[in-house]
């Protein structure tokens, strides 16, 4: 078995992809209001800053900041995907072993996280999140994607509206 190192950076920022297990539903996007209630939850009972974030109907990422002293983005992870399996309709196919071990067959076991190293590493990180719904071909603006931190940066004045919208927009990467 694998031995995954993860980053444990006390009152760290952190950027997370999380994936469903089978990349061609929905679940997400259809079900917005209920993983809107998990997240909701999930920092009631351990609080966390959401610096950015989209919601795709197969995947999300996120940039989140960690209380003083805290470390534990995996238990937060468990708790929401846990929650929101258990709040969507059982339509998904299970493997033998996840039948074997309990589990629903929606989201992809793991998480990839990326420990924020500078503010230069945070903008890129968040420019690709909020880039994310026109690299993946949903919209052509990110003003009509709906689940984005992107209105709350428009709001701030952080970003102009027509933020990526014009012809000479980069790919942004994650280098």
């Amino acid at each position: 078995m694998p031995n995954y190192i993860r980053a444990f950076i006390p009152g760290g920022t952190f950027f997370f992809t999380v994936n469903l297990l089978e990349r061609r539903r929905r679940l997400l996007t259809e079900y917005i209001d209920d993983l809107r209630t998990v997240f909701a939850d999930a920092r009631r009972r351990r609080p966390f800053t959401i610096d950015a974030i989209v919601v795709l109907p197969d995947h999300l990422h996120s940039v989140w900041t960690l209380p003083e002293g805290d470390s534990d983005f995996s238990t937060r992870w468990h708790d929401i995907k846990a929650r929101f399996s258990a709040r969507i309709p059982k339509q998904e196919r299970l493997s033998t072993r996840r039948v074997r071990k309990g589990e629903r067959g929606i989201w992809q076991r793991r998480f990839w996280e990326h420990a924020i190293r500078d503010e230069d590493d945070l903008q890129r990180h968040i420019d690709y999140i909020h880039y994310n719904p026109i690299k993946h071909g949903h919209v052509s603006r990110l003003t009509d994607w709906p689940f984005s931190s992107f209105h709350r940066y428009v709001k701030a004045g952080l970003y102009p509206p027509n933020w990526a919208a014009d012809e000479v927009v980069r790919e942004l990467t994650l280098e």
